[in-house]
Protein backbone atom coordinates (compact mmCIF):
# COMPACT_ATOMS: atom_id res chain seq x y z
CA UNK A 1 0.00 0.00 0.00
CA UNK A 2 1.32 3.42 -0.98
CA UNK A 3 0.67 7.00 0.08
CA UNK A 4 -0.89 9.45 -2.39
CA UNK A 5 -0.31 13.10 -1.52
CA UNK A 6 -2.87 15.84 -2.08
CA UNK A 7 -1.77 19.17 -3.60
CA UNK A 8 -2.21 20.97 -0.28
CA UNK A 9 0.55 18.84 1.27
CA UNK A 10 3.09 20.32 -1.15
CA UNK A 11 1.68 23.85 -1.09
CA UNK A 12 1.53 24.13 2.69
CA UNK A 13 4.96 22.53 3.03
CA UNK A 14 6.43 25.14 0.69
CA UNK A 15 4.57 28.10 2.16
CA UNK A 16 4.52 27.24 5.87
CA UNK A 17 6.25 24.23 7.37
CA UNK A 18 9.10 23.06 5.14
CA UNK A 19 10.22 25.86 2.82
CA UNK A 20 12.81 24.87 0.25
CA UNK A 21 15.21 27.44 1.70
CA UNK A 22 15.14 26.33 5.35
CA UNK A 23 14.04 22.68 5.34
CA UNK A 24 15.41 20.93 2.26
CA UNK A 25 15.44 17.67 4.25
CA UNK A 26 11.65 17.40 3.90
CA UNK A 27 11.87 17.51 0.12
CA UNK A 28 14.79 15.08 0.07
CA UNK A 29 12.76 12.74 2.29
CA UNK A 30 9.84 12.84 -0.17
CA UNK A 31 12.19 11.92 -3.03
CA UNK A 32 13.70 9.01 -1.04
CA UNK A 33 10.29 7.74 0.05
CA UNK A 34 9.12 7.81 -3.55
CA UNK A 35 11.29 4.75 -4.08
CA UNK A 36 9.27 2.84 -1.50
CA UNK A 37 5.66 3.89 -1.97
CA UNK A 38 5.10 7.62 -1.69
CA UNK A 39 3.53 9.29 -4.71
CA UNK A 40 1.07 11.82 -5.88
CA UNK A 41 -0.93 11.82 -9.06
CA UNK A 42 -0.48 13.50 -12.41
CA UNK A 43 -3.52 15.77 -11.87
CA UNK A 44 -2.03 17.08 -8.62
CA UNK A 45 1.25 17.67 -10.42
CA UNK A 46 -0.57 19.66 -13.08
CA UNK A 47 -2.23 21.83 -10.42
CA UNK A 48 1.16 22.50 -8.85
CA UNK A 49 2.76 23.32 -12.21
CA UNK A 50 0.20 26.08 -12.68
CA UNK A 51 1.88 27.95 -9.81
CA UNK A 52 4.93 28.61 -12.00
CA UNK A 53 7.19 28.88 -8.93
CA UNK A 54 9.92 26.91 -7.19
CA UNK A 55 7.38 24.20 -6.33
CA UNK A 56 6.53 23.86 -10.03
CA UNK A 57 10.26 23.49 -10.74
CA UNK A 58 10.46 20.73 -8.12
CA UNK A 59 7.46 18.97 -9.70
CA UNK A 60 9.02 19.17 -13.17
CA UNK A 61 12.15 17.50 -11.84
CA UNK A 62 10.13 14.57 -10.43
CA UNK A 63 8.19 13.48 -13.53
CA UNK A 64 5.90 10.45 -13.90
CA UNK A 65 7.79 8.45 -11.31
CA UNK A 66 6.46 10.69 -8.59
CA UNK A 67 3.26 12.09 -10.13
CA UNK A 68 1.70 8.92 -11.49
CA UNK A 69 -0.72 9.08 -14.41
CA UNK A 70 -4.18 7.57 -14.39
CA UNK A 71 -3.92 3.98 -15.58
CA UNK A 72 -6.45 1.48 -16.87
CA UNK A 73 -6.89 -0.14 -13.45
CA UNK A 74 -8.01 3.20 -11.98
CA UNK A 75 -10.64 4.01 -14.62
CA UNK A 76 -13.41 1.84 -13.07
CA UNK A 77 -12.77 3.56 -9.73
CA UNK A 78 -13.71 6.89 -11.31
CA UNK A 79 -17.21 5.47 -11.76
CA UNK A 80 -17.32 4.26 -8.18
CA UNK A 81 -16.27 7.67 -6.85
CA UNK A 82 -18.72 9.39 -9.19
CA UNK A 83 -21.59 7.21 -7.99
CA UNK A 84 -20.68 7.93 -4.39
CA UNK A 85 -20.43 11.72 -4.93
CA UNK A 86 -23.73 12.00 -6.80
CA UNK A 87 -25.48 9.79 -4.26
CA UNK A 88 -24.72 12.10 -1.33
CA UNK A 89 -26.52 15.28 -0.33
CA UNK A 90 -23.94 17.66 -1.82
CA UNK A 91 -25.08 20.69 -3.79
CA UNK A 92 -24.82 20.24 -7.56
CA UNK A 93 -22.08 22.90 -7.79
CA UNK A 94 -20.03 20.98 -5.22
CA UNK A 95 -20.33 17.77 -7.22
CA UNK A 96 -19.51 19.52 -10.51
CA UNK A 97 -16.45 21.19 -9.00
CA UNK A 98 -15.26 17.91 -7.46
CA UNK A 99 -15.33 16.22 -10.87
CA UNK A 100 -13.20 19.00 -12.37
CA UNK A 101 -10.35 19.04 -9.85
CA UNK A 102 -7.56 16.66 -8.90
CA UNK A 103 -9.35 15.54 -5.72
CA UNK A 104 -11.70 13.32 -7.74
CA UNK A 105 -8.79 11.54 -9.42
CA UNK A 106 -6.79 11.36 -6.20
CA UNK A 107 -9.64 9.58 -4.43
CA UNK A 108 -10.24 7.27 -7.41
CA UNK A 109 -6.59 6.28 -7.72
CA UNK A 110 -6.38 5.68 -3.97
CA UNK A 111 -9.53 3.56 -4.11
CA UNK A 112 -8.26 1.53 -7.07
CA UNK A 113 -4.85 0.86 -5.54
CA UNK A 114 -5.97 0.62 -1.90
CA UNK A 115 -3.60 3.48 -1.09
CA UNK A 116 -3.64 5.91 1.83
CA UNK A 117 -4.50 9.52 0.98
CA UNK A 118 -2.43 12.23 2.68
CA UNK A 119 -4.09 15.64 2.99
CA UNK A 120 -4.39 18.67 5.22
CA UNK A 121 -8.14 18.82 4.56
CA UNK A 122 -10.50 18.07 7.43
CA UNK A 123 -13.81 16.26 7.07
CA UNK A 124 -16.82 18.57 7.05
CA UNK A 125 -20.58 18.27 7.22
CA UNK A 126 -20.97 21.04 4.63
CA UNK A 127 -22.87 20.23 1.45
CA UNK A 128 -21.12 23.06 -0.45
CA UNK A 129 -17.80 21.26 -1.06
CA UNK A 130 -16.75 17.65 -1.25
CA UNK A 131 -13.71 17.32 0.98
CA UNK A 132 -11.16 14.59 0.32
CA UNK A 133 -11.50 13.07 3.82
CA UNK A 134 -15.29 12.86 3.42
CA UNK A 135 -14.91 10.99 0.13
CA UNK A 136 -12.31 8.71 1.73
CA UNK A 137 -14.58 7.96 4.68
CA UNK A 138 -17.52 7.31 2.36
CA UNK A 139 -15.50 4.92 0.21
CA UNK A 140 -13.50 3.20 2.95
CA UNK A 141 -10.14 4.71 1.96
CA UNK A 142 -7.55 5.37 4.65
CA UNK A 143 -6.81 9.09 4.97
CA UNK A 144 -4.14 10.72 7.17
CA UNK A 145 -2.56 14.11 7.70
CA UNK A 146 1.00 14.71 6.54
CA UNK A 147 2.13 14.82 10.16
CA UNK A 148 0.58 11.42 10.86
CA UNK A 149 2.37 10.03 7.79
CA UNK A 150 5.71 11.55 8.81
CA UNK A 151 5.40 10.14 12.32
CA UNK A 152 4.31 6.69 11.14
CA UNK A 153 7.17 6.52 8.64
CA UNK A 154 9.75 7.69 11.18
CA UNK A 155 10.78 10.81 9.29
CA UNK A 156 13.54 12.78 11.00
CA UNK A 157 14.83 16.14 9.87
CA UNK A 158 17.95 16.56 11.99
CA UNK A 159 20.47 19.39 11.85
CA UNK A 160 23.95 18.21 11.05
CA UNK A 161 26.60 18.88 13.71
Amino acid sequence: MAYLLDANVFIQAKNLHYGFDFCPAFWDWLIRQNLSGLYSIERVGNELLAGADELADWVLARGDGFFIPLDATSVPALGTVSTWATGQSYEQDAVSTFFQVADYYLVAQAYAGQHTVVTHEIASASTRKIKVPDACIGLGIKCVTPFEMLKKEGARFVLSP
